[in-house]
């Protein structure tokens, strides 16, 4: 039988509540205005962090900018330059992102989809400025706004 927790559950009510707002923030920009792309995949993903564990060093704003920015730059990479197949471009991706993330000390796990993302989209650089430069920054932005100022919460770190 699973026991009630009441601190669990009021954790993972704020999280999933400030995750849609701020995942319908980036998709009403994305499809009720004619701005551009604001949203990806792992973007979703990031949310489980940047509201559920505000703490973990994987949240933070370095992390969550250049983690996705580096990922998705290895992802256009292969597509535009390496000319192998599909899954060998996607793994190799993979690895080089995350090798990446680890050696410049911005890890962020849910930038490791990027690369599949942005190999199975086939996308140009112009991916690195819509959405993930710009989504980035909006969700650093609401982070910030939301577990410094409604939440109260220490973040960013410092």
């Amino acid at each position: 039988m699973i026991k009630f927790n009441k601190e669990i559950f009021r954790k993972a009510l704020i999280a999933g509540f400030f995750s849609t707002f701020t995942i319908g923030v980036l998709a009403s920009l994305t499809y009720k205005s004619t701005l551009g792309l604001f949203l990806t995949g792992s973007f979703g993903s990031s949310m489980v962090l940047l509201f559920g564990f505000p703490e973990s060093p994987f949240a933070q704003p370095k992390n969550v900018f250049f983690g996705h920015l580096v990922t998705a730059f290895v992802g256009v990479f292969f597509v535009s330059l390496i000319s192998l197949p599909i899954y060998i471009n996607i793994a190799l991706a993979v690895g080089v992102g995350i090798f990446l993330m680890i050696l410049l000390n911005v890890v962020h796990p849910p930038a490791g989809g990027n690369p599949i993302i942005v190999i199975v989209g086939s996308v140009s650089y112009d991916y690195l400025l819509l959405p993930i430069i710009s989504g980035c920054l909006i969700i650093i932005i609401l982070a910030i706004l939301i577990n410094k100022f409604i939440l109260k919460k220490n973040y960013p770190l410092k």
